[in-house]
């Protein structure tokens, strides 16, 4: 079996992202089991809060999950053509202490999607990912893309997917994640 921890970079109640995450875990094929995490109760990075009280319990409770999973999806908006900064903070914070990035992310294969009301769904976003996730030494899957446009006619207004091309673009999408994963951990 393998486990697939998900995060959606997005805080919206009803966002286009976490309701892809939801549609990718219904997608992911029956050897693979999608966690749905959360980033909502990450506060922001403050270096000296790190240093007078800790990595904060939210932080740590996500990480030990992303390190006990053998894959991480990231489902990401697209802000300004780039990364949403909420995400980022999630991210920065995972990797702190430092002695901790090879625990979290290291060879850690990442799958990377997103969808935006914009037309190139979110390509600048996932290509603004690389080099971080590079530098946190995760193996990011580039064996098929998943970038969704014009999300508002694909998403229904509680942010569920209900496009069909979608759906089976990602039913592919996760057979190939769940593959790479597969052969990352062998």
């Amino acid at each position: 079996m393998v486990t697939i921890v998900g995060i959606s970079g997005s805080l919206r109640k009803h966002s286009f992202n976490a309701g892809l995450l939801r549609a990718a875990a219904e997608a992911a094929p029956e050897e693979c089991t999608l966690a749905i995490e959360s980033i909502k109760e990450i506060p922001l990075y403050n270096a000296d809060v790190e240093e007078t009280e800790g990595i904060p319990p939210s932080v740590s409770d996500l990480k030990d999950r992303i390190a006990a999973a053998d894959g991480l999806l990231m489902v990401t908006p697209e802000n300004n053509n780039s990364i949403p900064g909420v995400f980022k903070n999630a991210i920065d914070w995972l990797s702190r202490p430092p002695k901790d990035r090879p625990r979290v992310f290291g060879n850690r294969p990442i799958g990377l999607m997103g969808a935006t009301p914009g037309g190139f769904g979110t390509a600048f976003s996932q290509y603004a990912w690389l080099p971080v996730l590079r530098v946190l030494g995760a193996q990011v899957w580039s064996g098929r893309l998943l970038w969704v446009s014009g999300a508002m006619s694909k998403f229904d207004d509680e942010g569920n997917l209900t496009d069909d091309g979608v759906m089976k673009q990602l039913s592919k999408y996760m057979s190939g994640f769940a593959d790479f994963v597969t052969r990352m951990k062998a």
